[in-house]
């Protein structure tokens, strides 16, 4: 059914529900996981919310955030050889949260997104945003949201 599965992850509690769904339907179907973590990159101005600092301090925060997913998406790889599933751990960086998702899918050659929605509704949807929702609406690779 599924050859590659993409399951994106923050490393939170709600996130690691996606994982562990990700990971048994890739057993079921003898899929193989693609673990991906987005990176924001550092503000650099002020009006973007960044604080004025020198590049090579800018540099150390952005090479911390890359261990922090780093860590993230080999613990996925580690829960997939706990269940001899075969996983990918990748990193993105980028501000676009759901547009590197999409793309990421699409060079792994993904045939399935899976990932977490938080729900949100109202005034804390619009104020947040929705990266599923924009996963949704904008990717041609059939999507998995859990809750």
């Amino acid at each position: 059914m599924y050859k590659r599965i993409l399951v994106a992850t923050d490393g939170s509690k709600l996130s690691q529900k996606a994982v562990e769904h990700g990971l048994g339907l890739a057993d079921i179907t003898g899929a193989e996981v693609v673990a991906l973590k987005v990176i924001p990159r550092y503000p650099q101005t002020y009006f973007e919310g960044g604080v004025a600092l020198a590049a090579s301090e800018i540099s150390k925060i952005e090479a911390q955030w890359q261990a922090e997913a780093m860590e993230v998406v080999n613990a996925v790889k580690a829960a997939g050889q706990k269940r001899e599933v075969k996983v990918k751990a990748i990193t993105a960086k980028s501000d676009l949260v759901a547009e590197a998702i999409i793309a990421a899918a699409k060079r792994s050659k993904c045939d399935l997104i899976i990932m977490a929605s938080h729900g949100r509704k109202g005034l804390k949807r619009l104020l947040l945003g929705s990266e599923t929702t924009h996963v949704l609406t904008h990717s041609h690779i059939p999507v998995l949201v859990l809750r």
